[in-house]
């Protein structure tokens, strides 16, 4: 068990440590000032500016950034689902796998497009080698190039005095993806490939057991088909994007996608890198680092502490098996506690982190079934992204949540003392907290309508495979992965049918989108507004007491909305678990 928390602990320093190297390298990107790299990648980005016709010194208001992130986000959901709907008539397709259904090009192409990465489908029997690559390996670096615009044009919005314009979409979205994301998934996928994870255009291979056994009609198997694929170069951006989509079905438990403990190692700190890196990145771009660092305090002192209840609660077991005699108990010979869904090559630790990790910065990646943690240690990945995903969250949008809390923290402290509301000398007025309302409130409402009328309908109870609280978890689990664009999955619920394609595709639109318009216009709003100089009524908000007031409003709001539904799933199934 010490080992365990080492291991938490090495995570977290090494984590901390790249954070400042990495936020002032992003921070030199979106100022524009030479970050290194420049001499060869400058006349690359020159390049496309000129093929799109884009003049880098021209930008838009808030409104002409927004029309171009959703056409250009419209059009890659285009091209996704066609390339699923195609594929047999295309190249790159040794396994000659035929096309989807309509219900899950839709759904597939919504995820990876909102930076979700839900996954219906298992990748290495439904989507050929071109699919993965063109369509969601591409859309891995948009999608996530995406977020982080919108969170420079919010901070541009911040320390902008009385202009209408945040910023070029088009300038943001291909300095996130050539100066930052390309180069870091290069380092990435070579260090995956050092370790046994798979980059090849060859078929998959048959090999000979060693030792032969029967299926489950009784028949002989002697061999097995192993699949390969180019794995390593989108597991790299699907951890460094937080994406989150598996090459293969099973995500990051397949030995071909995470092969050693260095390897899971690696991608776990690639999943917070770049969230954590940007809390230092927005302190530079707003011309304060001490406000990066308190919103990264706030991240961690929510984070910190839930890691530790999964880990626990996983570690302890399961109290009916120690009933029956069984020793769960940690040992040389044992890890002990609930190793049910684990890699033995990982570990309860690991696992457990991973789990907290990939639902905290809405990535969706698993190297556990999540399904098979104990109550306690599956309500902690549900709860994270119930939270809203600004715990770290996705590649700029879990700041830009989190900042939205920071308003409304800074708001109603100001209506405590009867002064106006400031944060950053700008004004918060009622203009800002009504969209700030919009972005808290939209996911909650589509994670809780979208599980009432899951489970109301006959084709929404069809496909769960444990009924009674296990199986409202399944299904409340699924609607916050969709609702809050995480995309992990809890299993055990067929979700590959027209409802939950449906269903889910709907809810990832609206989580991203809806989310994503209002932010952008309060960075206009903001960017019209004088600065106001602080006085003895301003209130700091780099202090342990700004950093504890916003933690509670995101732990208030996510309790307040979600516990009665969290006490009819995994509450309830705790309960019945330590019950006498």
């Amino acid at each position: 068990m010490n080992a365990a928390w080492i291991e938490v602990g090495l995570f977290f320093a090494v984590l901390l440590a790249l954070v400042k190297p990495l936020g002032h390298y992003m921070a030199l990107v979106y100022e524009g000032k030479p970050c290194g790299l420049n001499r060869v990648l400058g006349p690359v980005e020159r390049g496309l500016y000129r093929l799109a016709g884009v003049r880098q010194d021209e930008e838009m208001t808030w409104k002409q950034y927004t029309v171009g992130l959703l056409l250009f986000n419209l059009l890659g959901v285009l091209v996704v689902f066609g390339l699923q709907r195609f594929q047999s008539l295309l190249p790159l397709n040794p396994q000659q796998l035929g096309d989807t259904t309509a219900d899950l090009a839709f759904n597939t192409a919504v995820s990876f497009a909102t930076n979700t990465n839900w996954q219906a489908y298992s990748g290495e029997s439904t989507l050929s080698y071109l699919t993965q690559m063109l369509g969601l390996t591409v859309q891995n670096f948009l999608s996530a190039a995406t977020g982080m615009a919108v969170l420079a044009a919010l901070a541009r919005g911040l320390v902008r005095r009385r202009v209408e314009t945040i910023g070029n979409f088009w300038v943001d979205l291909v300095r996130s993806t050539l100066y930052i994301l390309l180069p870091l998934s290069i380092v990435l996928a070579l260090l995956l490939v050092s370790q046994g994870v798979v980059q090849t255009f060859g078929p998959a291979v048959e090999t000979t057991l060693l030792d032969p056994t029967t299926d489950a009609t009784g028949s002989a198997v002697a061999t097995q088909t192993i699949p390969l694929g180019p794995a390593a170069s989108q597991i790299a951006i699907k951890q460094l994007g937080t994406n989150g989509g598996g090459f293969f079905g099973v995500n990051s438990a397949h030995p071909l996608e995470n092969a050693t403990p260095l390897s899971n190692f690696l991608q776990v700190l690639a999943i917070l890198l770049i969230p954590a890196a940007f809390c230092y990145t927005y302190g530079k771009l707003v011309g304060d680092v001490r406000q990066g660092w308190a919103l990264l305090a706030t991240m961690l002192l929510v984070f910190v502490p839930l890691v530790g209840l999964c880990i626990a609660a996983e570690q302890n077991g399961n109290p009916r098996l120690a009933e029956l005699g069984v020793d769960q108990t940690a040992s040389s010979q044992q890890s002990g506690g609930n190793m049910e869904g684990k890699e033995v090559r990982h570990g309860i630790a690991a696992s457990a982190l991973w789990a907290a990790v990939t639902t905290a910065a809405s990535n969706g990646s698993v190297n556990a079934m999540h399904d098979s943690f104990t109550p306690l240690g599956g309500l902690v990945p549900m709860w994270l992204m119930q939270l809203g995903e600004v715990i770290f969250g996705g590649v700029g949008s879990g700041l830009y949540g989190l900042l939205i809390f920071a308003l409304l923290a800074v708001f109603i402290a100001g209506l405590m003392v009867g002064r106006t509301p400031e944060y950053l000398g700008k004004k918060i007025e009622s203009y800002e907290m009504k969209l700030a309302a919009l972005v808290i409130l939209i996911p909650p409402l589509v994670v809780l309508g979208g599980t009432a009328l899951a489970v109301a309908v006959d084709a929404g109870r069809a496909t769960v495979s444990n009924p009674g609280p296990h199986g409202f978890s399944q299904v409340l689990y699924a609607l916050s992965s969709a609702g809050n664009n995480n995309g992990s999955a809890f299993a055990g619920l067929g979700v590959n049918n027209v409802f939950y394609n449906s269903l889910l595709g709907a809810a990832m639109l609206i989580s991203r989108y809806w989310l994503i318009v209002p932010v952008l216009a309060i960075a206009g709003s903001l960017a019209r507004k004088q600065t106001t100089p602080a006085g003895a009524g301003t209130l700091p908000t780099h202090t342990p007491l700004f950093i504890g007031l916003t933690a509670a409003m995101v732990l208030l709001v996510g309790a307040l909305t979600f516990v009665p539904a969290l006490a009819l799933g995994p509450i309830v199934e705790h309960l019945q678990l330590i019950a006498k």
